[in-house]
């Protein structure tokens, strides 16, 4: 099996930084993609984030040059800096990522975090 665990959510005020990291654990050959996403009340859940095994990156317009997604492979870990908060990314935090088993020949599985609580005061 394999485990996402997040941290570093928090309370920030607007126009503060936080920075979310995600451990991949378990079962794992590979992961391909891997990233953020959030669900804020009554709202569906929404990409944030995502970086490839090769570093590509991919971005929500709202969150374009305000937050950052990086990857260490050797720890199987991803991160997300967010920087200039807006009370609009209050939200639940979830990493997900897309893990090649071992013996799965290149198929791979979704897996998500339990998500952290990211909340920034106006």
């Amino acid at each position: 099996q394999v485990q996402l665990v997040e941290s570093g959510g928090g309370l920030v005020q607007a126009g503060g930084s936080l920075r979310l990291s995600c451990a991949a654990s378990g079962s794992i050959f590979s992961i391909n993609a891997i990233g953020w996403y959030r669900q804020a009340p009554g709202k569906q859940r929404e990409l944030v984030a995502t970086i490839t095994s090769t570093g590509t990156r991919n971005y929500a317009d709202s969150v374009k040059g305000r937050f950052t997604v990086s990857r260490d492979n050797a720890k199987d870990t991803v991160y997300l800096q967010m920087n200039s908060l807006k009370f609009e990314d209050t939200a639940v935090y979830y990493c997900n990522a897309n893990v090649v088993l071992p013996n799965s020949k290149g198929t791979s599985w979704s897996y998500w975090g339990q998500g952290t609580q990211v909340t920034v005061s106006s």
